[in-house]
């Protein structure tokens, strides 16, 4: 299999996670959800969307376009930790 392909189809699947994330937090979220646990499962899916995005941009060093899609990944993914982070830091503050 050609080298740009896999890094295409990566930088995809990086972006994947990120899209489950949002679906997950909008269907569960309401006075009775397990914050802990979306925060859980945003955090997961973050991670794995950022070594998937990770091995996409290793993958296709030297083509901007390609690698332009991992970029991508990566940065949507640091946005869905940085508000599974923001969510532990409020918990962290409403609690006693």
């Amino acid at each position: 299999m050609n080298k740009g392909k896999v890094g295409v189809t990566l930088g995809g699947f990086s972006q994947l996670p990120v899209i489950v994330s949002i679906i997950y937090f909008f269907s569960v979220r309401g006075p009775e959800a397990d914050i802990y646990r979306i925060i859980t499962v945003l955090t997961v899916l973050s991670f794995i969307g950022l070594i998937t995005a990770g091995f996409s941009s290793w993958i296709s060093k030297g083509r901007m376009s390609k690698l332009l899609i991992g970029l991508i990944g990566i940065i949507a993914n640091l946005a869905v930790l940085a508000v599974a982070f923001l969510l532990l830091l409020a918990m962290g503050i409403s609690e006693p």
